[in-house]
């Protein structure tokens, strides 16, 4: 049931639940950064009580958008990183923006197969990054057959990182550099 004073605010059981939800990740961004409520409002200079910290991890208290981002800010973490996953929810579609769960997800993206030894012969920061990101994953899977490699759609985001551009360009970024044999 949800309280009076949350019903005195317009808000619904869902808006509650995704408020607790929101503080749940709220609490783990802080407890991962390795700070108590106490030492967030200490390394704050009293920005972020404790108390109104505490309020908005239990879900009892909403947090508005610029002061969500200034929290963000502060935690050194993207914004949307203290929001909870689509899948995380609880809520389906009611035309406000939020994923329909209901629906299925779009497709991923097609694989992207690398020409790995065109990468050898670029130079530069992000080369070099790219090499042993892909390195890596040629280890992890065993896949050491050095001419290319196929790269799957979380690897693209990793990749899109690397390249400073979105997981949407990430392959173009890749062709422009005449990397892609196939996509």
């Amino acid at each position: 049931m949800v309280s009076e004073a949350r019903v005195e605010e317009g808000l619904d059981e869902a808006d509650v639940a995704y408020g607790k939800v929101v503080g749940g990740r709220l609490r783990a961004i802080r407890r991962q950064k390795g700070l108590s409520l106490q030492e967030a409002e200490e390394a704050s200079g009293q920005e972020f009580k404790a108390s109104v910290l505490g309020a908005y991890e239990r879900g009892e208290r909403a947090i508005s958008v610029p002061r969500l981002q200034r929290l963000a800010r502060f935690y050194n973490v993207p914004v949307d990183q203290l929001l909870p996953r689509p899948e995380t929810n609880g809520r389906s579609g009611e035309g406000d923006g939020v994923l329909d769960l209901t629906r299925p997800l779009p497709a991923p993206p097609r694989k992207v197969t690398i020409d790995l030894t065109r990468l050898d012969a670029l130079h530069g920061a992000a080369a070099e990054m790219l090499g042993r990101y892909l390195t890596m994953i040629q280890v992890q899977r065993g896949d050491f057959n050095g001419r290319m490699l196929t790269i799957r759609r979380d690897d693209l985001r990793a990749i899109a990182c690397i390249l400073d551009t979105t997981v949407d360009t990430a392959t173009d970024r890749l062709d422009e550099m005449g990397l892609c044999l196939s996509r």
